[in-house]
């Protein structure tokens, strides 16, 4: 049996190639928009790719299920309560799906979505048992999916604890491969380990200890992370007609008019030296395609401003991820703007100065205390504050990151506003700053 999990650390999804190497034939469960790598592990295998199946319809990026069908005629398989635009071999539970000498058997395991299945995999060269199961969105490492994103949250709990319920029948030492790892949206506090197994979570597992339906209700029903702004979108893309591959960008001189204009440098190249009306969300950092998803319009196109051209091609890569499919082109190199950053200890003399101090922490965060007479406001959310402009405006956060990028977009909006990237509400602490606990 052939079996590869693929990661893209950036969004925190999985994508595995299942098959059988004497046959020379596999599958491929939710793959990504960037179909290459994928394609180029079977080559190396020497497996021919015979079907996509999608466990359900991905909000958080987009598939690339499109792009196999499309460019290389692979079938696509989706549970039947899907309802989507393309075609497809409609699954149902209880159907195994045959490989060679590998069986993929189907359990519908609504919750995070009507149509969501998991996989288990018998390979029949070493037994008739389930060796592992695929559990896309239902069963993560220590967490369990959202589910509110496609229902009501209620509603879409007491579906999961039930399909959980369903995972658990299966013997203690079946391995576990999620379709997300840390990093993702779909869950609250999953790990970054790549792979479990169905007893360590039945041990370990916050979520599964919750054996009452109204306990479980609760808990899971008690969703802090928020939506991306794009969700819809992504979900529309996925059940729509087939995606195909896209243009490649082109270089440009300058950045076209009415462009939005992506700035993916390090937040420290940005400062120095950035072009007016830019936002800065670095492809080096964390979570980059999901950050862009929360501060771009995604009717509006696109242009990237990188250093190099390899970084350009990530952003692009990851714009295209999120269903940014419209981008204008790239530019390389910086800009005559530049804007100094905030140190700690400057706070205390520019809020005695007068200036706006911007926790942009979710509101959870600041329940542990922020900065007294701060305004607290989202990375996410900045551009619609409502902020004197002849007032200097100092965003923090934990660690310096979310709050350049909000400094950026505010900046973009004609509001003087400075970060504090050199560490943030820990140094505050650390050096005696006074905290309170305030909301909004």
């Amino acid at each position: 049996m052939i079996f590869h999990q693929f990661l893209n650390d950036d969004l925190g999804c999985a994508c595995y190639l299942v098959g059988d190497e004497e046959a020379g034939i596999a599958v491929l469960v939710d793959p990504p928009y960037e179909i290459e790598p994928l394609l180029e592990e079977a080559n190396r295998r020497g497996v021919r790719i015979v079907r996509t199946i999608e466990t359900h319809t991905h909000a958080d990026h987009v598939s690339g299920h499109g792009r196999l069908a499309l460019e290389h005629g692979i079938p696509v398989s989706v549970h039947a309560d899907a309802g989507v635009d393309y075609p497809h071999d409609p699954m149902r539970d209880g159907d195994g799906i045959e490989v060679g000498a590998v069986t993929l058997g189907v359990i519908h395991t609504p919750g995070h979505r009507p149509e969501h299945c998991c996989l288990t995999v018998v390979d029949h060269s070493r037994g008739d048992e389930p060796w592992l199961v695929l559990t896309g969105d239902s069963l993560f490492v220590g967490d369990a999916a959202r589910p509110d994103l496609a229902v009501g949250a209620v509603e879409g709990a007491e579906g999961l604890f039930y399909s959980l319920r369903r995972l658990l029948e299966l013997h203690d030492g079946v391995e576990v491969f999620p379709g997300h790892v840390a990093g993702s949206l779909c869950g609250k506090s999953m790990s970054s380990k790549p792979s479990t197994t169905i007893g360590f979570e039945r041990r370990f597992n916050p979520t599964l200890q919750l054996a009452e339906l109204d306990a479980f209700v609760a808990d899971s029903a008690a969703i802090s992370a928020p939506k991306p702004p794009n969700l819809g979108r992504i979900v529309e893309t996925n059940r729509g007609p087939f995606v195909g591959a896209t243009p490649h960008a082109q270089e440009l001189a300058v950045p076209p008019a009415g462009a939005q204009l992506l700035d993916v440098r390090p937040v420290p190249a940005h400062l120095a030296g950035h072009r007016p009306g830019a936002i800065n969300v670095p492809v080096s950092g964390s979570s980059f395609a999901t950050k862009s998803g929360f501060v771009l319009d995604a009717g509006e196109p696109v242009c990237v401003l990188a250093e190099t051209f390899d970084e350009a091609q990530r952003a692009i890569h990851g714009l295209h991820a999120v269903a940014f499919f419209d981008i204008a082109g790239y530019v390389l190199g910086g800009g005559e703007e530049s804007t100094e950053a905030v140190e700690v200890d400057e706070l205390e003399e520019l809020i005695a100065a007068g200036a706006t101090v911007i926790d942009v922490r979710e509101e959870d965060e600041r329940d542990t205390g922020t900065i007294p007479g701060s305004f607290g406001m989202p990375y996410r959310v900045v551009a619609s504050a409502d902020l004197a402009r002849n007032r200097p405006v100092v965003t923090i956060c934990e660690s310096g990151a979310r709050a350049a990028i909000a400094a950026s977009v505010l900046r973009a909006n004609g509001i003087d506003a400075r970060p504090v990237v050199d560490g943030g509400l820990g140094d505050w602490r650390e050096r005696g700053g006074e905290l309170v606990v305030a909301r909004g």
